[in-house]
C-alpha cells in the first residue's frame, strides 16, 4: 500500500505564501529539534527525514512551483540535492548516507547546537565579547574521548583493520566490483574496547556545562547567527569531528529603548506645561544623556527624531536614529493651588472661544 505524503507546507509549519527566508528558518528550527543525534524519541528520525524532503522541494523555486501546480512529490524529490542541503546546515554527509544510502565516508560528525545570546544594546552598538553558557555532549575528560579505561587503549578492529568498513570484491563478467559497508564487529568505530571507561561507559562522550566567549560585531542584527566550529556535540564515534555551536544574537530587553533594526524608539513623558510652552529635557542615549529641545505647542504622541543616535548599520556605513514618541503627562490629583490654575486656564480658554 502506498503511503500518502503530508503536505510539505504543513510539515514545515509555514503558510503557502511563505518566503524563502521563512522556509529556511522553519527548516533550521525543526531540523535541530528532530536531529537524530539530539532527539532519541521514537519517530524522530522519520520526522527528520520528512522535514528534509519538504525543505528540499520548497527551497527550490522551480520545484516549489511544480509542487504548487500539483506535480507528485515523488517525481520532485527524485531530483533534489539533499546531500548539499545537509552540508549547508552542517548535518554532514554521513547523516545523508545514514538516511538515503551511500558509501560509508568515515566517522560520523557530531550534531550542531543552537543557542540564543541576549546581548545588551551598548555591546551591540560598540561590538565586543559576550560570554555564553550552554550544555553539550563533550569528549570524556577521563578517557580523552577514547572510551577506554584510563591507562588502557582501544585495540584495532581485526575485521576491518581500523577502517570501520567491511570491504568485499567480486568479479562479474570480467569486471571487478568493489563494495564496502559498515563493519559489523566494531560498528564503524574501527576499534574495540576491552575495558570501558567507567565515567562515560565506553562511549567516549559525557554531558558537560561549558562557557565560551564569542565576539559580537558592532551593529549585529537581531537573529544574526555566529558559528563557532567544533564547539557543538562531540562525534558519536572516535575520529569523528565535533559539531558546531550556533549562537543566535538577540537584543536583550532594555527598559529605555525598543530596537527596530538600526533604529531605536523611546517613549518619553513630558509635562503639559513643557508641551505647551516648550522645554529642554534630558534624554538617555547609548552614549549617555543629552539635552533635547521640545518645541512649544507639542501635541501628544508627537515624534522627535535624533539623527545617528541609534545603532551602527550592520555591514554598512552610518548609524540608525533614535525616535522619541512624546507622551504628555497630566496630573492625576492636582493640589488646591494647581487646581485653581487649571480652573483659570479653562475660564480663559472659554472666553477666547
Amino acid at each position: 500500500m502506498q503511503t500518502v505524503k503530508r503536505d510539505y507546507y504543513e510539515v514545515l509549519g509555514v503558510p503557502r505564501d511563505a518566503d524563502a527566508a521563512a522556509i529556511k528558518d522553519a527548516f533550521r528550527r525543526l531540523a535541530m529539534q528532530y536531529h537524530p543525534d539530539r532527539n532519541k524519541a521514537p519517530g524522530a528520525e522519520d520526522r527528520f527525514k520528512e522535514i528534509a524532503e519538504a525543505y528540499a522541494v520548497l527551497s527550490d523555486a522551480k520545484k516549489r512551483a511544480d509542487y504548487d501546480a500539483g506535480v507528485s512529490p515523488e517525481d520532485l524529490f527524485g531530483g533534489v540535492d539533499l546531500e548539499s542541503i545537509f552540508r549547508e546546515f552542517g548535518f554532514g554527509e554521513t547523516l545523508f548516507d545514514r538516511f538515503f544510502g551511500g558509501r560509508p565516508r568515515g566517522p560520523r560528525r557530531g550534531a550542531d547546537i543552537e543557542i540564543e545570546a541576549a546581548v545588551p544594546l551598548e555591546r551591540i552598538a560598540r561590538g565586543g565579547e559576550e560570554t555564553v553558557r550552554y550544555r553539550r555532549i563533550a569528549p570524556c575528560g577521563d578517557c580523552k574521548g577514547t572510551g577506554a579505561k584510563p591507562g588502557t587503549q582501544p585495540r584495532v578492529c581485526p575485521s576491518c583493520k581500523g577502517t570501520g568498513e567491511k570491504r568485499s570484491e567480486r568479479r562479474e563478467r570480467g569486471v571487478y566490483i568493489r563494495q564496502s559497508s559498515t563493519c559489523p564487529d566494531c560498528r564503524g568505530r574501527g576499534s574495540l574496547i576491552d575495558q570501558p571507561c567507567a565515567a562515560c561507559g565506553g562511549s567516549g562522550r559525557i554531558e558537560s556545562e561549558e562557557s565560551l566567549v564569542v565576539k559580537i560585531p558592532a551593529g549585529a542584527e537581531d537573529g544574526l547567527v555566529l558559528r563557532v566550529p567544533g564547539k557543538g556535540y562531540a562525534a558519536p564515534e572516535p575520529r569523528g569531528a565535533a559539531g558546531d555551536l550556533l549562537v543566535v544574537v538577540r537584543a536583550a530587553p532594555d527598559p529605555r529603548f525598543q530596537r527596530d533594526g538600526a533604529d531605536l524608539w523611546r517613549l518619553q513623558e513630558i509635562s503639559a506645561a513643557d508641551a505647551v510652552l516648550g522645554a529642554e529635557i534630558r534624554v538617555p542615549t547609548l552614549e549617555g544623556a543629552i539635552s533635547v529641545k521640545v518645541p512649544p505647542g507639542t501635541q501628544p504622541d508627537a515624534q522627535l527624531r535624533l539623527r545617528s543616535k541609534g545603532l551602527p548599520r550592520f555591514g554598512a556605513r552610518g548609524r540608525g536614529d533614535l525616535y522619541l514618541r512624546l507622551a504628555v503627562r497630566l496630573p492625576e490629583r492636582p493640589g488646591a493651588e494647581e487646581r485653581g490654575l487649571w480652573e483659570r486656564l479653562r475660564a480663559l480658554q472659554v472666553r477666547k472661544s
